[in-house]
């Protein structure tokens, strides 16, 4: 291996006792490949089967909390103990090559797609709609349907330790339900749940203290609890750098093993509040001031990004897009091939990588999202 990349290949001690064998985290990608009952399906077993085996740690796509919590088409659910021997299936897998498995949960809130769950369900903080076309007004919240949503996040989080998952990750990140709830665009509340700052961040810090119950209850074992943000909206009013702040300080106090950015290029400047040039995951880390280790992510496709974004200070890194361009991604660098990492994809190429259907149907017609070159 080339010495300036053995940093990749440190092991990370996380808060709660656990130990990853590198810095390097397989990042949660939406597959839509689950079977129609919203069990895990065959497909995705082999799609995580065949590019876990590097990542110090993996971290699967989000599962919903509760049946009209649901993001996407063919997403798998984590509702009910029905789904508890699929989503073991899905755990053994991904720890079967010595990556640590970590379970996504979330409630998409008002980005629930309207088809996807019965006439009036789709639900958010306030009946605000997205600014995304085409997007519905959704029915606001009742205090005891918010009550029982952070319940169903704790009910998950059993079935994930059930199941034999290393952690969970909590999404508040990508405009879903947690965010929504923390956003001034999303809730205009003016309830316990809503208004300042401060009740703004009620239901998010809600959800983490239900979650790390459920595990004080459900397992004696170290157990991952870490929480995915995005740390802007482009909307206005919408979340700025200052916010973002606020949500950093309330959860540096939460015995959290980790706060995983989302965004999607490493490196990318804050929109507005700041007057210097630094990358937004360099003000988050300044902020978190080494209290809990800080995922980076974002448009990483070679080796020698990964050693920059590491150059930064930020303990981990996850690996999304490029893990399906190229499996083996952490093996080559481990092994001195790096110069073999393939960074296009090629339009013959899903059955090779093992691409669910679900997932090569939407990289094929979102025009962008993946480098792609003609066959070779």
């Amino acid at each position: 291996m080339n010495p300036k990349y053995s940093p990749m290949f440190e092991q990370v001690s996380l808060p709660s006792g656990i130990t990853l064998k590198n810095r390097i985290v397989l990042a949660p990608m939406t597959h839509m490949s689950s079977n129609p009952d919203g069990t895990v399906s065959d497909a995705e077993l082999d799609y995580y089967a065949r590019r876990t085996g590097g990542a110090g740690m993996s971290v699967t796509a989000v599962t919903h909390v509760t049946p009209n919590g649901i993001g996407f088409p063919a997403q798998f659910g984590s509702y009910d103990d029905s789904f508890i021997p699929g989503l073991k299936r899905l755990a053994d897998t991904i720890k079967q090559q010595g990556s640590k498995a970590v379970l996504q949960i979330f409630h998409a809130g008002r980005l629930t797609p309207e088809q996807a769950v019965p006439a009036g369900q789709v639900a958010a903080p306030s009946a605000v709609a997205s600014e995304r076309p085409g997007s519905p007004v959704p029915r606001e919240l009742s205090d005891d349907e918010i009550t029982s949503i952070i319940k169903d996040f704790g009910e998950a989080t059993r079935r994930a330790i059930e199941a034999g998952f290393d952690g969970v990750e909590i999404h508040g990140a990508n405009g879903y339900l947690i965010q929504q709830f923390f956003s001034p665009h999303s809730n205009r509340r003016e309830d316990r749940w809503g208004g300042s700052i401060e009740k703004r961040l009620t239901f998010p810090l809600a959800v983490v203290d239900e979650v790390q119950k459920a595990v004080a209850t459900h397992t004696k074992l170290p157990f991952i609890v870490g929480y995915r943000f995005s740390p802007e909206e482009p909307e206005t009013p919408g979340l700025t750098m200052e916010e973002t702040y606020a949500l950093v300080d309330a959860l540096k106090d939460k015995n959290l093993d980790y706060l995983h950015v989302s965004v999607n290029e490493f490196w990318s400047k804050p929109r507005r509040g700041e007057a210097d040039t630094r990358s937004r995951i360099e003000f988050i880390l300044d902020r978190v001031g080494g209290r809990l280790p800080v995922i980076g992510v974002g448009s990483i496709h070679t080796a020698d990004e990964a050693a920059e974004a590491l150059q930064s200070g930020v303990p981990l890194l996850a690996i999304g897009r490029e893990l399906i361009i190229e499996p083996d991604w952490v093996e080559k660098i481990e092994s001195g091939r790096e110069e073999d990492i393939e960074t296009i994809l090629t339009k013959s190429d899903q059955e090779r990588l093992v691409i669910p259907d679900g997932l090569w149907n939407a990289i094929i017609h979102t025009p962008g999202w993946f480098p792609m070159a003609d066959d070779k």
